[in-house]
């Protein structure tokens, strides 16, 4: 069972436009994988071997924020959980995150960046003491994003102080890039060790096999999900790097899916309809 709790798709109309945008504000550093559509990312997982991927949308205006959610909610499926996104600089908080609840989303997507805000500021803090109050899993991009200037909102101490503010709350914060992009020596100063969850999220292409396995040592490999940032870093790759890691069978696997299947609630049941699509069609015995 593979996860990839970390992608990025848009409404079919918008796609090309919004990847060439993002694409412009990169240098060239990145190069899509696919065309930004829910039927690319699926092509790509089918090509991979990924069972289930995590979409996590980017909002970066209010007027926006309920349109998102509502298309994002909408593409739940056996193959796609879906998180939804709020927009950090509204007055009433609490409404926008019980909207996202009500329409069954399972997370909240945040980049500090893209967003213009600092990851452990107080208005900050109240949004996530709240979010997750209503049950909501909170993911963070973290570190180095091309598109903007150090220094950046979103490092490793910053993220500590959140969770220093936020006892117990921590085990449904994930953290992206591991921790931080191009800032994992401070990962392994602040976070590894904590109960936050770190992504992979476009890592083995930058930081090396020995430090990931020392964050990996530190930090516990069941606070470790697999994630690829799609459609900015081929999961495929990403996945044929951690499976040759020298783990545990069971330790990649814990990365590969198991830990984010515990985090997402997701059910032998479901897995069971995922590999048998005809189960419902089937008579079962009393």
């Amino acid at each position: 069972m593979i996860i990839d709790f970390h992608t990025h798709i848009f409404p079919d109309a918008l796609a090309h436009k919004a990847l060439s945008s993002l694409f412009d504000g990169m240098d060239g550093l990145y190069t899509p994988v696919h065309d930004g559509t829910a039927d690319g990312l699926l092509r790509n997982m089918d090509a991979w071997g990924v069972d289930i991927s995590v979409i996590a949308p980017v909002v970066t205006k209010q007027s926006q924020a309920r349109k998102v959610n509502e298309w994002t909610a909408n593409l739940a499926s056996d193959r796609f959980v879906c998180f939804g996104g709020i927009y950090p600089h509204v007055d009433d908080y609490k409404s926008e995150v019980d909207f996202a609840v009500s329409l069954g989303l399972k997370g909240l997507k945040f980049h500090a960046e893209f967003q213009d805000f600092i990851v452990d500021a107080p208005k900050m803090l109240r949004i996530y003491d709240y979010a997750l109050s209503r049950g909501l899993i909170l993911l963070h991009h973290a570190g180095f994003d091309p598109a903007f200037p150090p220094p950046f909102r979103s490092d490793p101490k910053r993220f500590a102080n959140v969770l220093k503010a936020m006892p117990g709350g921590g085990g449904k914060i994930v953290i992206g890039h591991l921790g931080g992009q191009a800032q994992w020596d401070d990962v392994e100063k602040y976070l590894a060790g904590s109960e936050a969850y770190l992504d992979t999220s476009m890592g083995f292409e930058y930081y090396t096999e020995e430090q990931f396995l020392r964050i990996a040592q530190k930090h516990g490999v069941h606070k470790l999900l697999f994630a690829s940032d799609s459609p900015w870093s081929n999961a495929g790759d990403e996945i044929a790097r951690i499976k040759a890691l020298p783990l545990e069978k069971k330790a990649l696997d814990a990365i590969l899916g198991a830990n984010a299947c515990s985090l997402l609630g997701i059910s032998g049941e479901r897995l069971l309809r995922r590999n048998h699509p005809r189960l419902d069609n089937l008579i079962m015995p009393v």
